[in-house]
């Protein structure tokens, strides 16, 4: 869902070229926008509105020919893209204008969810109620159809910890069986909370995957595993990559369906408070 507006005026004729990169073969979550090849896009600010209660994140592109406004697929908040020398005032002035558009689309979007005590969440694919209990810390436990979190510390950041090491010990063997079965080697794997990706692949061979595969169920971090390893083969998503994984996964179409369809879901759980960016208040002041 997009809202445009084209402003002439406000065009640049100034290009910013850069190097461009050898960019890892990925596998993007639903909503992610690659900015055009050749061009930057940077973020500048982030703008707080009053009615509706949202913050905007304000991304100039020299490619840009308009505003052109749209939710963020994160869940939260809004990304403006705009030409360079766009005023605040006329910022202002075009969110104003879209404030409907804007309030029906927080409207529609499913709430973010603090990882907290009672809050169920998913585990391998399985809602698990949390249960924050005082006692000697240990780590997360499952118990039947609980998540038993125990001490005095936040659950949040304790359960992200763990979910990164159940995601590490079951998906790094299973890319590197996939990689065997291709004949290929995998160099590293990591795990990190990407927002526009669940893994990708480099041409040396190092994969990175999104721990919070850990919360789909177990088909789906095979699929992702089998997915990466295949890049090994194939650097693309070409004809050739999708057979080479059809080879490792023959129903890898369903699986990836299902990522498709649910999981931006995943990215709804917040494991512990974000941290304060650089922001222009309603006011229109810098925080620091």
């Amino acid at each position: 869902m997009r809202a445009n507006a084209t402003i002439p005026r406000l065009l640049s004729k100034r290009k910013i070229g850069v190097t461009r990169p050898n960019r890892p073969a990925a596998i993007r979550t639903r909503g992610d926008r690659r900015p055009a090849p050749g061009y930057v896009r940077r973020m500048i600010r982030v703008l707080h509105l009053d009615d509706p209660p949202i913050a905007v994140r304000l991304n100039e592109n020299a490619r840009a020919r308009r505003l052109t406004l749209r939710l963020a697929a994160s869940g939260e908040g809004a990304v403006l893209t705009l030409p360079p020398g766009v005023s605040e005032a006329e910022i202002r002035m075009f969110l104003m204008r879209r404030g409907a558009w804007l309030a029906a689309g927080i409207a529609r979007r499913p709430r973010i969810v603090q990882v907290v005590d009672g809050v169920a969440l998913p585990v391998d694919g399985t809602p698990l109620r949390i249960r924050h209990l005082d006692g000697p810390r240990r780590p997360p436990e499952i118990q039947g159809d609980a998540l038993v979190v125990r001490g005095r510390a936040p659950p949040g950041p304790r359960i992200a910890a763990w979910l990164r090491e159940r995601a590490r010990a079951r998906m790094t063997p299973a890319v590197r069986d996939y990689a065997a079965r291709l004949g290929r080697e995998v160099k590293g794997i990591a795990f990190k909370d990407t927002r526009s990706r669940w893994g990708s692949c480099s041409a040396a061979g190092r994969v990175n995957l999104s721990w919070r595969l850990a919360l789909a169920p177990p088909g789906i971090q095979d699929y992702v595993a089998a997915h990466e390893a295949a890049h090994l083969v194939e650097m693309n998503h070409s004809r050739r990559y999708w057979a080479v994984l059809a080879q490792l996964m023959p129903d890898y179409a369903d699986r990836r369906r299902w990522l498709r369809a649910e999981g931006q879901s995943l990215h709804l759980y917040r494991f512990k408070a974000q941290a304060a960016s650089s922001a222009i208040s309603s006011g229109g002041n810098p925080r620091r």
